[in-house]
């Protein structure tokens, strides 16, 4: 059975597209989106095998969902449009597939058939696609079937024990929803000689790696994907790899290293920012800077308040430059932020930082 997430702002639309895929006996509908922003939520979410999507969506259209899709998480994407004239470009956008919807007098027998023929012609690709995907995570013993719907607190994956005396420096910076971009333009500032940084993005298995490199690329800091056991240094990022949990633990002489934990989901998500928040503060605790970005969710509120409170620099992007002010504003309702700034004067901040300054 190969699981899809279709994607398109018509609600009318997407349950008639359901009902369709749902009817092919090797197909079935796991979610729904109703526009990129969402769909990157449900990808990492609901992992489906593909993805259908619409080219007129509000915020982010499909074509620019589909490239980005393609170079940070290549994966099957059929496009399902009205935009006919789009049938030979999206191709070489990275689509596997194109269908029409249905144009004046055609019965949606006929678009059934379609879509059931595009979609079977596609199950060898999606065969192979299927068997590079990780396996499920195995529970810890405790964990019960329904806890993927339960939203666990940090404490289950990592206790809290704050550090009383700080170490080196060190950035943390976590982030979801609109963070790919935001922290492209954040690196894109940033010099080459500041501490080691740690950084939790929401995202799903396929894509951090490239997302890696291209943080690279665009910046003078040298950026890798985390492995289990790198010795942080200065002037080089370490960007969680999707689906595990990035801590931090003492290595010698002062040193940090990465320590990755494959449990199970916290605040929703894996990786976790408040699973890397709370590592950083026990063990680097007020000589940290956290900083919380664009997102969904309270992911990191917890963490955050224990860094604040234990002395570190917080630091939250402002509404008004968030693609959603979700993460941010639940650290602020906390208390566990000293600094809102605008996502363009981060860099900034993050300088001033590695150089003494606490604003």
């Amino acid at each position: 059975m190969y699981t899809v997430l279709v994607i398109d702002d018509s609600a009318s639309m997407r349950r008639i597209i359901k009902d369709m895929i749902n009817g092919i006996d090797e197909f079935e509908v796991i979610a729904e989106a109703i526009d990129a922003y969402d769909a990157r939520e449900k990808i990492k979410e609901y992992e489906p095998d593909l993805v259908t999507i619409d080219i007129n969506m509000p915020k982010m259209n499909g074509v620019t969902f589909l490239r980005n899709l393609m170079r940070l998480h290549p994966m099957p994407a059929v496009v399902i449009s009205g935009e006919g004239v789009r049938g030979n470009d999206i191709f070489d956008d990275g689509a596997v597939g194109f269908i029409s919807k249905p144009e004046n007098g055609e019965s949606m027998l006929n678009f059934a058939s379609r879509i059931k023929d595009n979609l079977l012609n596609l199950t060898f690709l999606l065969k192979r696609y299927t068997l590079k995907k990780p396996k499920p995570i195995k529970k810890v013993a405790s964990t019960k079937a329904k806890e993927v719907d339960r939203k666990v607190h940090p404490d289950e994956v990592i206790k809290s024990m704050p550090a009383r005396l700080g170490g080196t420096k060190l950035i943390a910076i976590g982030s979801s929803t609109g963070g790919v971009e935001s922290l492209l333009r954040v690196f894109k500032n940033l010099t080459s000689n500041l501490p080691p940084i740690v950084i939790t993005q929401h995202i799903p298995y396929g894509f951090s790696k490239s997302f890696a490199e291209r943080l690279n690329s665009n910046s003078k800091l040298t950026v890798h994907e985390a492995t289990d056991g790198m010795t942080l240094q200065k002037g080089h990022a370490y960007l969680a790899p999707g689906n595990m949990h990035l801590t931090i633990e003492k290595g010698t002489s002062g040193s940090y290293k990465t320590k990755l934990l494959d449990t199970i989901k916290v605040s929703h998500h894996r990786p976790s920012v408040d699973v890397l928040f709370r590592s950083v503060n026990n063990v680097v605790g007020s000589s940290a800077m956290a900083v919380m970005m664009t997102g969904m969710g309270d992911d990191g509120s917890i963490a955050m308040k224990e860094l604040f409170d234990n002395g570190a620099y917080t630091v939250a992007q402002n509404e008004e430059s968030c693609v959603v002010f979700g993460m941010p504003a639940k650290a602020i309702q906390k208390g566990a932020v000293k600094d809102i700034v605008h996502l363009d004067d981060i860099a900034e901040y993050i300088i001033d930082y590695s150089k003494g300054k606490k604003r």
